[in-house]
């Protein structure tokens, strides 16, 4: 396995466990989401929202970590790829269109992690390419 499918993977384990930890602030306790996430219109942010948005963290994060195992499996790969691809498309609009989100560290953050791990994964997809041809010449 190349070197950067390696840091790939690793990158991954940490993106799922940080996102496991927001996973249970969110259920935990909701103000979390409105101090940190959504400064711009907090009235909006309730407990039901949150565990939502708990739940969808938790549900990305088992991709990531699943893909992270498994990562030569290309419909995983591509998945993980659309958990990322969403969340920057989440929080754009949050920023952007609706106005729920200021540029705080609390947004700035994901869309960071989120835009840093597509290009990671879409450099990732050559590399996942050209492995099971080099495994391939090596059996025989």
């Amino acid at each position: 396995m190349s070197r950067f499918l390696n840091v790939l993977r690793s990158w991954l384990v940490m993106v799922s466990i940080i996102a496991m930890g927001n996973t249970l602030q969110s259920f935990r306790d909701h103000t979390f989401l409105y101090e940190k996430l959504y400064t711009g219109k907090p009235d909006l942010v309730n407990g039901l929202q949150a565990r939502t948005f708990g739940i969808w963290t938790l549900l990305s994060s088992v991709i990531r970590c699943l893909c992270a195992i498994d990562i030569h499996n290309k419909t995983l790969y591509h998945i993980t790829l659309w958990t990322f691809l969403l969340a920057l498309g989440h929080f754009l609009s949050e920023l952007f269109v609706y106005g729920t989100a200021a540029p705080t560290i609390g947004v700035l953050a994901p869309l960071m992690v989120a835009s840093l791990s597509i290009l990671g994964m879409l450099v990732g997809l050559q590399y996942l390419e050209v492995e099971p041809v080099s495994r391939q010449k090596k059996r025989n």
